[in-house]
């Protein structure tokens, strides 16, 4: 039995520092982006990512990419 698996979604996410807890370590929450275009590259994904940390309020740190995928019979 073959299984197709089809791409259902792509998210980007950006970590956002938010505030520091009682220690004084920041803490961050992630602001998502989500229909990112199937066929953009990783490059092109990232450089718009940067572009939104420069016009963002607050410390930001990494950058993720989330796929979802259906997995159905063939």
């Amino acid at each position: 039995m073959a299984i197709n698996k089809f791409v259902k979604d792509t998210i980007m996410s950006i970590e956002i520092q938010k505030g520091v807890d009682k220690s004084g370590d920041p803490v961050f929450t992630k602001k998502n982006f989500s229909s990112v275009k199937e066929d953009a590259s990783e490059e092109n994904v990232y450089d718009v990512a940067q572009a939104i940390k420069d016009i963002m309020d607050g410390e930001t740190r990494s950058t993720f990419i989330t796929v979802s995928s259906k997995l159905m019979k063939a």
